[in-house]
């Protein structure tokens, strides 16, 4: 009950933005809903908002959730695009076959997930094996990775949540968190839980990092380089932890949805995939 609580408060807090077709001119307004992926979120929030501003007809209602939540809505009904940080699973494109849904996929942007400690902490990098060991319980102390003598408190986010599988993948080498790990509902609450916690390691899309905490350089060779996650360094491939961003929509909708696609695809789209701190397709 907490937990749901928790998730639709985030939801309505800083997951929900809404269009105003008040001055639609008398046309019928264009109403869109987007649902899904925590990490799509404040992008398609910039990137609703400023076509919304260019056309008075349209109406967007945009919430997070997570990857998993947006397909299923997708595969209800109940939504026109659904987010997603990583791709469709194949027991999803079967459902979704089985739902009489013909699923198109945009890839709007890429994003790098950036491993994220209290500023007080005095680990500055970590490789991809000590992340590994963290994550699923081998290491239990920041000592152990040259930092204080205190216990280390591991954040992830929920299983339905596409970064949640994309780290599984490609940091832990598909193997399984800790039982001990502490799931968040949101990208937000990690960010939050992290700042209050001077133990704390989480991962979020670096959209999300703040001056509250502090993201870690990772190496991908065993320690002989690290790279710090930024725009330029997911752009030009050399931050290890980096992902495409999707939209996934039913082809029934392809029409209503595809002047906003457009958008997104656009100079100005990609421009605000920069400014809102994504990797341009381009």
């Amino acid at each position: 009950m907490l937990l749901t609580t928790v998730l639709l408060g985030a939801c309505g807090r800083s997951g929900e933005t809404q269009g105003n077709n008040t001055e639609a001119g008398g046309n019928a307004p264009t109403n869109i809903t987007i649902k899904g992926s925590d990490t799509v979120l404040p992008l398609a929030q910039q990137e609703a908002e400023k076509y919304m501003q260019k056309n008075a007809g349209a109406y967007i209602t945009i919430v997070g959730g997570g990857t998993g939540v947006g397909i299923s809505a997708m595969q209800e009904g109940t939504t026109d695009l659904a987010m997603a940080s990583r791709p469709l699973k194949t027991e999803e494109k079967l459902k979704l076959k089985g739902a009489a849904k013909d699923v198109k996929e945009a890839l709007i942007a890429y994003d790098a997930l950036s491993v994220v400690v209290h500023p007080s902490n005095k680990v500055n990098q970590l490789t991809r094996e000590q992340l590994e060991r963290i994550f699923t319980g081998k290491i239990t102390n920041w000592k152990e990775v040259g930092g204080n003598d205190e216990k280390i408190v591991a954040y992830s986010r929920e299983t339905s949540s596409g970064t949640y599988e994309f780290f599984k993948e490609h940091v832990l080498d598909k193997k399984n968190y800790a039982p001990g790990i502490l799931m968040m509902p949101a990208t937000g609450s990690i960010v939050q839980s992290v700042s209050q916690t001077t133990g704390a390691i989480g991962y979020i899309g670096l959209a999300y990092e703040t001056k509250e905490v502090k993201a870690l350089s990772v190496s991908y060779d065993q320690g002989k380089t690290f790279v710090a996650p930024s725009v330029e360094a997911a752009k030009n491939k050399s931050y290890p932890i980096s992902r495409p961003l999707f939209l996934f929509y039913d082809n029934s909708v392809a029409g209503k949805i595809k002047p906003f696609l457009d958008y997104i695809m656009s100079a100005e789209g990609q421009k605000i995939v920069l400014e809102t701190g994504y990797v341009p397709l381009g």
